[in-house]
C-alpha cells in the first residue's frame, strides 16, 4: 500500500477515507516514506554514491546531496565503519554525530541488500551523560528487584518508564493467549482517563506489527499529525518497489495507526517491546497529549530497561510457578504414598479423591475405569461423565489435556458448563484403563474493553477500512470459561497419572510375587509329601525284597543242594538290582528319569559286596552320564547283573578276575560293553538268565551281541535311550 503525503485529519476518519484493503496485509515495513522530524539518505553500497533521500535535506543538510559521496556529505570516513555492518535484522551501526546547517544529528547506518541507509535524527541539546544513564538504570533495576510479585513489578515499571520518557501516560500492556491485550499497570497524568484493567482487541495490533515489535524494540511517533516525507527522486521510488525499512527509527507509520492514535486523543506515542524468551510478551505503551519525541539516549535506556523488565517478569512467573509446583508436589507425594500403602485399591482411590481434587485447585474430580470409580466436589452427572470419557480419552492420549472453555470444543458440554467449563484430563501411561478428570466451574467475568471489540469491520476484498473511533469503556460478561489451567496444573496431572500407573504396576508385580510364593510353598509341600510317600514305598519294597531274599537263603540252606544254593544266590543278586533302583528313585527329586551311568556304578558296587571284596580291585568302569527313564534303567540293570554274574561263573570259575564295563551314547542309542579276560566262550544259554535277558532286551527294543576278546568274551548291548 502507499501512504498519502497529504495531511492527516484530526477527527475520526469516516469509512472509506483510508485507501487500505486489510490491516493484516498492510506492508508497514516498506512505506516508502519517513517521519519528517529526521532525514534519510540511500546510497549504493559499493561506491557510496547517494541515490535517493527523504526529508528536508536541502534546508537542513545540503543542497547538493543527490549524487554526492556519502562520506563527504556526512564529513566522516565511513569505509572502515561500513565494513563491519552486516545486512539483516538488527544490523545497525552508529556513526559520529553529523553537523547540519543549523543542528546536529545522530547517525544510524543500515545495510539493506546492495544499499546503505543513513538515518539522521536530531541530537539532544543536552543528552544524559553515561553516568546519569547508569544511575537511572541502576535505580530502576533495584525497584524491579524489590517487587514481590508480577503486579507490583508492572506497577513499578510503569512509573519508571514514565520518569525516563516524560510521557503523560505509560501503560504496561500484556498480550493474552487469545491475542487481545490487557493493561496490567498504568502511570498517568491524573487529568487523563484511565485504561487500567481494560482490554484491547487483537486486531488493534496486527500480526505484521507484532513481528516488527520483536525486531525493532523501541518505536516513537513524536507527532501523529505529521506529513510523511516520501523517498525522492520519484524514479528511484518506482525502481524500489519494496525498500525494506523495518529497522529504521524514522520509518513512516500506517495512516490507520496514526488515525487510531488521534481517535484516542493522543498527539505523540512510543512503544517499547517486552520480549520474553523470543516472544512478544507485551509492550510499554506511552501516550502524550502534545507532540513529544525521545532522544537516542532515552531510547537506548528504555531498550535496556525493557530487557531487564523481561528478565524480571520471567523470574517472577517462574517463582510463582515454582511455589505452585512445590505445593502440588507435597500433595502428590502424600497421596501416592498413602495409595501405595493400600495397594492402589479402588477403595483407596475413592478415599484420595478429595485430595486429588485439591491438588490442582479444581472444583470437581472424577476417576473412571469403564464406570465411575469415585468423585469429589461438583462434577457432571454419571451419564454425562460416561459420555465425556470417550472424548476425553482421545484428547489425553498423547499427554494431559486442558481447556478452560470445554463447551467451545464439545458442544454437548454446554449442558453442564456451570460446574465444568474447565477440564483437565490425564491417562496413566502404559495402557491403563483409568481416566482422571478435574473440573473447574464457569467463572463469569466482566471484561472492560476500551471500545466495543465486536463492531463490524468490512472484510470483503477491496473493502475500505477505518480505525476504531471510540475508546469509551465497554463491558461484556464472558460465559462458558473457567479459570485457566497453568503449566503447574498440567505437570501435576502428568505426575499423578504416572505415579498411579507405576503404583498399579508395582502392585501387580507384588500380587504376582505373592502368587509365585504361594505356588512355591505348595510345591514344597508336595515335595515333602512325595518324600514321605517315596520313603514309605521304598521302605516297604526294601523290606519285601529283603524278606524274599532271606526266605530264598533259608530254603537253600535247608535243602543242602549246592546247585540250588547257586540259583538262590543269582536270584538274590537280581533282587539287589531291583532294590538299588528303588533306593535311587527315593534319593532323586525327579522320579521319572535316572542317570544310567551313576546307577550302573552303584549297582556294580553292590554286586562287588555280593561277589566278594576281591572283585573290587578287578572291576574297571567307564560310564558316561546318561539320562534314561526309570523303568528302562530297571530292565537294563537286570541285564547288566546277569552279564556280570555270568562272567564271574564262566570266565573265572567263581574266582575274581578282570572285568570291565563301559557305557557311551551315540545320538539316540546307548551302547554298553561288558568284557572279561577269562577262558569262557560264547554259548547260547537256555536257562532262566538267558531267557530273562532276552525278554528284557526285547522290551527295551535292544539287542545283544558277543565277540571273542582274545582272551575272554565281550558282550555288546545296544538299545534306544528313549523307548
Amino acid at each position: 500500500m502507499s501512504d498519502s503525503p497529504a495531511a492527516l485529519p484530526s477527527q475520526p476518519v469516516p469509512l472509506g477515507a483510508a485507501d487500505l484493503t486489510s490491516c493484516d496485509r498492510e506492508p508497514i515495513h516498506s512505506p516508502g516514506a519517513i517521519q519528517p522530524y529526521g532525514l534519510l539518505l540511500v546510497a549504493e553500497a559499493g561506491s557510496l554514491t547517494v541515490l535517493a533521500g527523504a526529508g528536508a535535506l536541502e534546508e537542513r543538510l545540503s543542497e547538493g546531496w543527490l549524487g554526492a559521496h556519502l562520506s563527504v556529505l556526512l564529513d566522516q570516513d565511513l569505509a572502515a565503519l561500513l565494513a563491519e555492518l552486516q545486512p539483516g535484522p538488527g544490523g545497525i551501526l552508529h556513526g559520529a554525530p553529523v553537523q547540519g546547517k543549523a543542528e546536529r544529528f545522530e547517525l544510524h547506518l543500515h545495510r539493506v541488500g546492495s544499499l546503505i541507509l543513513a538515518e539522521l535524527e536530531p541530537a539532544a541539546a543536552s543528552p544524559m551523560s553515561a553516568a546519569q544513564t547508569l544511575v537511572a538504570l541502576n535505580n530502576a533495576g533495584l525497584a524491579f528487584d524489590r517487587a514481590a510479585d508480577l503486579q507490583t513489578l508492572c506497577d513499578h515499571a510503569a512509573v519508571v518508564f514514565r520518569q525516563i520518557t516524560g510521557f503523560d501516560r505509560v501503560m504496561i500492556y500484556r498480550f493474552l493467549d487469545d491475542g487481545a491485550g490487557a493493561v496490567l499497570a498504568e502511570a498517568r497524568d491524573p487529568s487523563l482517563p484511565s485504561f487500567l484493567n481494560h482490554r484491547f482487541p487483537a486486531s488493534d495490533v496486527p500480526a505484521q506489527a507484532r513481528r516488527l515489535y520483536i525486531r525493532n524494540l523501541v518505536r516513537v511517533i513524536p507527532d501523529v499529525r505529521y506529513r510523511p516525507a516520501t523517498l525522492r527522486p520519484a524514479a528511484f521510488q518506482q525502481g524500489q518497489a519494496e525498500l525494506d525499512m523495518s529497522d529504521l527509527v524514522l520509518r513512516s507509520v500506517s495512516p490507520i495507526h496514526l488515525q487510531y492514535m488521534r481517535n484516542m486523543g493522543v498527539d505523540a506515542s512510543a512503544s517499547i517491546s517486552i520480549v520474553k524468551d523470543g516472544r512478544l510478551w507485551g509492550l510499554v505503551a506511552c501516550h502524550n497529549r502534545t507532540p513529544r519525541g525521545m532522544t537516542y539516549e532515552a531510547r537506548a535506556a528504555c531498550s535496556t530497561l525493557a530487557s531487564g523488565l523481561a528478565r524480571q517478569i520471567r523470574a517472577k512467573e517462574e517463582a510463582e510457578d515454582y511455589r505452585d509446583r512445590l505445593r502440588m508436589r507435597g500433595f502428590e507425594d502424600s497421596i501416592l504414598a498413602r495409595l501405595q500403602e493400600q495397594d492402589f485399591a479402588p477403595a483407596a482411590l475413592t478415599e484420595a479423591a478429595e485430595e486429588l481434587r485439591q491438588t490442582v485447585r479444581a472444583d470437581g474430580f472424577a476417576i473412571l475405569n469403564g464406570h465411575v470409580v469415585a468423585t469429589a466436589g461438583r462434577v457432571p452427572s454419571e451419564p454425562a461423565l460416561l459420555g465425556l470419557a470417550g472424548w476425553a480419552r482421545l484428547q489425553a492420549s498423547a499427554g494431559p489435556f486442558r481447556s478452560n472453555s470445554l463447551s467451545a470444543l464439545l458442544p454437548e458440554a454446554a449442558a453442564y458448563r456451570g460446574i465444568a467449563s474447565g477440564l483437565l484430563a490425564a491417562l496413566p501411561p502404559g495402557g491403563h484403563d483409568i481416566l482422571l478428570l478435574w473440573f473447574r466451574a464457569e467463572k463469569l467475568e466482566v471484561v472492560n474493553w476500551a471500545g466495543n471489540p465486536h463492531k463490524d469491520i468490512p472484510a470483503e476484498p477491496g473493502a475500505l477500512l477505518t480505525p476504531r473511533a471510540s475508546f469509551a469503556a465497554w463491558s461484556e460478561t464472558v460465559h462458558g470459561h473457567s479459570e485457566p489451567w497453568g503449566l503447574a496444573d498440567l505437570a501435576s496431572a502428568r505426575r499423578l497419572a504416572a505415579g498411579i500407573a507405576a503404583g498399579r504396576q508395582q502392585e501387580k508385580l507384588r500380587r504376582l510375587n505373592r502368587q509365585l510364593d504361594a505356588a512355591l510353598a505348595e510345591r514344597d509341600t508336595l515335595l515333602r509329601q512325595k518324600d514321605f510317600l517315596m520313603k514309605e514305598v521304598n521302605h516297604r519294597v526294601q523290606n519285601s525284597l529283603q524278606l524274599v531274599s532271606s526266605y530264598l537263603g533259608l530254603q537253600a540252606r535247608d535243602s543242602g543242594d549246592e546247585r540250588l544254593a547257586d540259583y538262590v544266590a543269582e536270584a538274590q543278586r537280581r533282587l539287589a538290582a531291583v532294590s538299588l533302583v528303588h533306593r535311587r528313585l527315593y534319593r532323586d527329586e525327579h522320579v521319572e528319569t535316572v542317570d544310567l551311568g551313576r546307577y550302573l556304578e552303584e549297582l556294580c558296587a553292590d554286586l562287588v559286596v555280593s561277589l566278594g571284596e576281591e572283585w573290587k580291585r578287578q572291576m574297571r568302569l567307564d560310564l558316561a552320564p546318561m539320562l534314561i527313564s526309570a523303568d528302562r534303567a530297571i530292565s537294563l540293570g537286570l541285564v547288566v547283573t546277569e552279564l556280570l554274574i555270568n562272567a564271574s561263573k564262566h570266565a573265572y570259575g567263581g574266582a575274581a578276575g578282570p572285568l570291565s564295563l563301559s557305557l557311551e551314547q551315540h545320538g539316540g542309542q546307548a551302547r554298553l560293553v561288558v568284557a572279561d579276560r577269562g577262558s569262557g566262550a560264547f554259548r547260547q544259554g537256555k536257562g532262566f538268565g538267558s531267557m530273562m535277558m532276552g525278554a528284557m532286551l526285547e522290551k527295551l527294543e535292544g539287542s545283544i551281541d558277543y565277540a571273542d576278546g582274545a582272551p575272554g568274551l565281550r558282550a555288546y548291548v545296544s538299545l534306544p535311550v528313549e523307548g
